[in-house]
């Protein structure tokens, strides 16, 4: 029989696709104003892997991740993704999102997307939201599943193994101040 554990604490971060530059900084602050400070940003990359977003969000999607330095724990997600549902409606434009908040979390072991659509890779959490698997780590990097978003497959697993030194880095001193 296993015993069960609490999880540790995991590393919060969002993908933010957005259309309009001049958007970012107010989502950014409104995002700082919800999860504390940022303390990792990737660089800034073209979204062009799908025409999903075109229709509401225009031809010229950019893509940008922030991870916050607060860690939080798992079950907090479905709440973080319901909230980010709530930010993205303060940036319509005539009725079109201008910003898609993609909340997630980095462990050791994977990251993990947030959605609100079920499919057969997901995990029904609460409140409506699925949690998916979508990295794993082996061989000192992280890997794509067969239904992991093109996107992720490549372009963003750089930032990725970097955000998990920062977070293994985070864990390991959470556990020495336990001691």
């Amino acid at each position: 029989m296993g015993t069960p554990k609490l999880h540790q604490p995991v590393k919060l971060f969002y993908g933010v696709l957005f259309s309009d530059i001049e958007t970012l900084p107010c989502v950014k602050e409104r995002l700082v104003a919800e999860h504390g400070e940022i303390d990792s940003e990737s660089e800034i990359f073209d979204f062009n892997f799908t025409g999903y977003y075109q229709k509401e969000m225009g031809d010229s999607i950019k893509r940008i991740f922030y991870s916050f330095d607060e860690l939080i724990e798992p079950e907090e997600l479905s709440h973080i993704k319901l909230k980010s549902n709530d930010i993205e409606l303060d940036y319509l434009c005539d009725d079109k999102r201008s910003v898609n908040l993609d909340p997630g979390y980095i462990t050791p072991a994977k990251v993990i997307l947030a959605s609100a659509k079920d499919n057969i890779q997901r995990v029904y959490i609460m409140n409506g939201i699925y949690e998916e698997i979508t990295l794993y780590y082996k061989n000192n990097t992280f890997n794509a599943f067969d239904w992991t978003f093109p996107d992720y497959r490549q372009s963003y697993i750089p930032f990725f193994n970097e955000l998990r030194k920062v977070y293994v880095g985070q864990i390991e001193l959470l556990k020495a101040e336990r001691k």
